[in-house]
């Protein structure tokens, strides 16, 4: 890592006030985390906006020996980021969240323009969790121009959501090897929400040597079994009350998984039943090795992977099947 003497002094380049970009339709104000209020002695986390302020701001933790944790996100914050947050810490002397809405990933049809946008509240949420330092770069900082390197993922985005997203792993594996260069951290947290992405980084840090570990954790949920994120603001009340329905039926199918003779017949028979609860349309249901997210063996700890449209909605989740 470039240790380097900024040009600006670390007051100069770190803002701790940003403003807030507006959300259109409200998006993002439902999630479960709340509009959150730091404690009244809670230290706001530092915002780095540009890479030589962010690495200006990490050199001395890296000088000292400490530990740092990333922890990336696109923002809208929720309380499965929260859980993240709050675990990085009991790793790490430092955690750094990084958010970033990444154009890389989306298509030219996909929800880039109305994905929620809501600075002032992240920062609040993190100054509550206790994050040291914010990422928050411009578009132009992470593709200034005449950037045109891309990262291929590798097996492990085979199928799946590359059969609907072909653009999508290779934006998220391009972004991630560009924070991961950018804060240089020890360790990295990845929602398991989103399982495939999270094998899609693991093989990538591997297969490119990179040196960071790559920890996931366990999805978090509402009360009723759907699992956060911060698309569900996009839910219309009555889609909100059927949404659960995915988590259950992938539940039933992770029970049943291990002692079926006909996957491909439980697959088919879990997407007619979401159908008839409900869903517009369902990309897929299939269960896969944990490990490889390749073809599914019994004697083997598997996964339960799914995407469905609930109205304008697509929502994605995942369920373990044990051994």
């Amino acid at each position: 890592m470039s240790e380097r003497t900024p040009k600006k002094t670390l007051s100069e380049t770190l803002s701790k006030t940003p403003h807030e970009p507006s959300h259109p339709e409200g998006e993002g104000g439902s999630h479960s985390a709340g509009a959150a209020a730091a404690a009244p002695d809670a230290t706001p986390p530092v915002v780095a906006r540009e890479v030589e302020s962010l690495r200006h701001a990490v050199t001395p933790w890296r000088r000292a020996g400490q530990r740092i944790a990333l922890v990336p996100t696109m923002g809208a914050l929720h309380d499965g980021h929260r859980a993240l947050v709050g675990h990085a810490r009991t790793l790490a002397d430092h955690v750094v969240v990084s958010i970033f809405v990444n154009p890389t990933q989306f298509a030219p049809h996909e929800d880039l323009d109305r994905y929620p946008r809501q600075e002032a509240r992240d920062l609040a949420i993190l100054t509550e969790a206790g994050a040291s330092l914010v990422w928050m770069p411009a578009v132009g900082t992470m593709y200034p121009e005449g950037c045109s390197t891309r990262i291929s993922p590798g097996t492990a985005a085979d199928g799946l959501e590359t059969d609907h997203r072909p653009h999508f792993f290779g934006g998220v594996a391009s972004v991630v090897a560009k924070l991961l260069n950018q804060v240089t951290p020890d360790i990295a947290l990845f929602g398991e929400k989103d399982y495939q992405q999270l094998c899609v980084v693991r093989q990538m840090v591997q297969d490119l040597d990179m040196n960071v570990e790559i920890l996931g954790h366990p999805t978090v949920r509402e009360a009723d079994g759907l699992a956060l994120s911060s698309r569900n603001a996009y839910l219309r009340e009555e889609e909100r009350q059927i949404a659960p329905a995915l988590f259950e039926i992938i539940s039933q199918v992770a029970r049943q998984a291990p002692t079926t003779r006909d996957l491909a017949g439980m697959r088919t028979d879990a997407a007619s039943q979401l159908l008839s609860r409900g869903f517009a349309s369902v990309d897929y249901i299939d269960v896969r090795d944990a490990a490889t997210l390749g073809p599914y063996r019994p004697d083997r700890t598997g996964r339960v992977l799914a995407a469905a449209w609930l109205g304008r909605t697509r929502l994605i989740d995942n369920v373990a099947v044990g051994v």
